[in-house]
C-alpha cells in the first residue's frame, strides 16, 4: 500500500515525536483508516528512512545488585583533599562505644587465638538450582554449614548447624580464602 505524500508527512511527524511502531499502526488506522502489520509499520518507517527515538531504560526495581542511577553534574560531588576539615582526633571521643543506639552491641573482638583452621570440601555435583557450586564447610568451633557459589559467583549459605551463628572473622577470612583456592583448583 503506498501513501501520500500527505501521509508520509504525518507519519514523519509521529516517529520524529518520539511515537513508537504500535503508535503509529494504532494512529494510521485512526486518523487513515489504514491497516497495517506490526511488520509492515516497521517497513514503513524504514522506507521512509525515520529513526525511532530509544525510550528512556526503565530501572528494573526487581534487581537490587545494580545500583541507582546518578544524575550527571558538572559540580565536583566529592570533597576533594583540600576541602576536608582539619583531623584533630575528636570526631571519635574515648568512651564512643558507649553511644550505641539500644539494642545495638559493639563489634565482637577479634578472635586472639591466632589462625583458624576451616576446612572446606567442594560436591563433585551440585543440584542446588541456580548454583554452579556448592559444598560444606566445618569452622575451627565445629559449627557446620553447607554453601554454594551462585551463577553471579556469590557465596552464600543454605545451612548452618547453629542457628544465628556468625563465625569470627578470622574464620570468615580463612573460609573466603579457601573457598578462592578450592574454586581455581576447580577452574571456577
Amino acid at each position: 500500500m503506498s501513501l501520500t505524500p500527505e501521509q508520509k508527512t504525518t507519519v514523519a511527524t509521529w516517529v520524529a515525536a518520539g511515537d513508537n511502531l504500535s503508535a503509529v499502526q494504532k494512529k494510521l488506522l485512526e486518523h487513515f483508516k489504514i491497516t497495517l502489520t506490526y511488520r509492515d509499520v516497521r517497513f514503513l518507517v524504514d522506507d521512509l528512512e525515520l529513526t525511532l527515538k530509544d525510550p528512556a531504560p526503565k530501572a528494573d526495581v526487581s534487581d537490587v545488585s545494580q545500583s541507582a542511577p546518578t544524575p550527571k553534574t558538572d559540580a565536583p560531588t566529592a570533597a576533594g583533599p583540600t576541602d576536608l576539615p582539619p583531623d584533630d582526633g575528636s570526631e571519635f571521643p574515648e568512651g564512643a562505644d558507649a553511644e550505641l543506639p539500644p539494642g545495638e552491641d559493639p563489634l565482637p573482638p577479634a578472635d586472639p587465638a591466632g589462625p583458624s583452621t576451616v576446612t572446606v570440601v567442594v560436591d563433585k555435583v551440585t543440584l542446588i538450582p541456580g548454583a554452579v557450586a556448592g559444598g560444606s564447610v566445618t569452622f575451627s568451633d565445629g559449627v557446620t554449614g553447607k554453601w554454594i557459589i551462585d551463577q553471579q559467583y556469590r557465596p552464600g549459605f543454605t545451612e548452618i548447624s547453629q542457628p544465628g551463628y556468625r563465625p569470627s572473622p578470622a574464620d570468615a577470612q580463612a573460609f573466603m580464602k579457601e573457598l578462592g583456592r578450592a574454586m581455581q583448583t576447580r577452574g571456577l
